[in-house]
């Protein structure tokens, strides 16, 4: 399926937001916590364990549904302090499943309740997990037609696996999606930094610092705890135990490297990217880059509403309540055509 034959069918489904929650934060905020039907993954799911670089290892809930197309699958990556159980993560495989995709939910290194499975921390620049578990899945379950979607800062990880791949990705690899991503990382911070943004800023915060009081339980001889003293900012947290841990130089270092803005001419399969320009705390200006506009590989479905990780729309139906879970499988589903 050629790039303006998929771009007309998306075209076909357009955003139209709710009328009561229309604004960026209403989105985000109620995206959050509306809940997904989700009767097929609750049947189906079982949880998968992945080596991704011993001692570590990640857990994932891996899907089968009775339509599964035999080598078929999408892989669903969560953002920043979410987990398998996140709303977004389920309604979406709920979607997939309904049409015949195997879906992995996979939480990246700490979270979901796995601190105890590896010595590290996961960050936004770390594909070798995803790259590793293609590899098994391609060699083990033999899967032909590999679709990746990423969300948030499983986004960035998505898009910069994309463009880590280039021409050399594995001919499983059909496509990548990216719904909100944080694919600049420093911009990024300085936005949920904003004034406006206060409450998104300070639950991530507490959910990071609480995660590294537990992670330091569990290996006290890896982390220091005393110096969560005074670590009251994302930028902080990742300047003191996210870069150095990871192996940057420091929190300027680990924002350029991880940042998939940085190879997103690179990439050389189709991606579908949406963002809403109302996202509270991921600024649209590095979707208008040079390096992503220039690229035919890339699709941009920009809203003018949406929030983050939200575009609730205004259909009564609960199963296209939220729009980009739908896009996801119908784009997926045009690469298979």
């Amino acid at each position: 399926m050629n790039r303006e034959t998929i771009i007309e069918h998306l075209a076909q489904i357009p955003f139209l937001p709710h009328p009561a929650i229309k604004n960026g934060h209403a989105q985000t905020i109620f995206g959050s916590f509306i809940p997904r039907p989700t009767p097929l993954l609750n049947a189906l799911a079982k949880p998968r364990f992945f080596d991704v670089a011993p001692p570590s290892r990640v857990l994932g809930d891996w899907s089968v549904p009775a339509n599964a197309t035999p080598t078929r699958a999408l892989i669903l990556l969560h953002g920043m302090e979410g987990s398998i159980a996140s709303g977004y993560m389920r309604g979406t495989a709920e979607q997939a499943l309904a049409a015949g995709f195997r879906v992995l939910r996979l939480n990246h290194r700490n979270c979901g309740g796995t601190e105890s499975l590896t010595p590290t921390l996961y960050h936004a620049g770390l594909t070798d997990d995803v790259r590793r578990i293609v590899a098994e899945l391609i060699e083990k379950d033999g899967l032909r037609e590999i679709f990746i979607a990423g969300y948030s800062l499983g986004g960035n990880v998505a898009l910069k696996l994309a463009g880590e791949y280039g021409s050399a990705i594995p001919a499983q690899v059909k496509g990548f999606i990216a719904v909100s991503p944080s694919m600049d990382l420093s911009s990024c911070a300085n936005a949920i930094e904003m004034r406006s943004n206060f409450l998104y800023h300070a639950r991530f915060i507490i959910s990071l610092r609480n995660r590294m009081k537990r992670k330091a339980r569990l290996f006290p001889e890896e982390y220091d705890i005393k110096k969560l003293n005074g670590i009251w900012t994302i930028r902080q947290f990742d300047d003191t135990y996210t870069s150095r841990h990871a192996g940057f130089r420091d929190v300027h270092d680990y924002y350029e490297r991880a940042s998939a803005i940085r190879v997103i001419k690179k990439i050389a399969v189709p991606t579908l990217i949406i963002q809403a320009k109302d996202d509270p705390f991921i600024p649209f200006a590095p979707f208008e880059s040079r390096e992503l506009q220039e690229n035919a590989n890339i699709i941009l479905l920009a809203t003018e509403h949406g929030g983050h990780v939200g575009f609730i729309s205004a259909s009564k139906d609960a199963a296209e309540r939220f729009w980009y879970e739908k896009i996801i499988v119908a784009y997926a589903n045009q690469l298979c055509l």
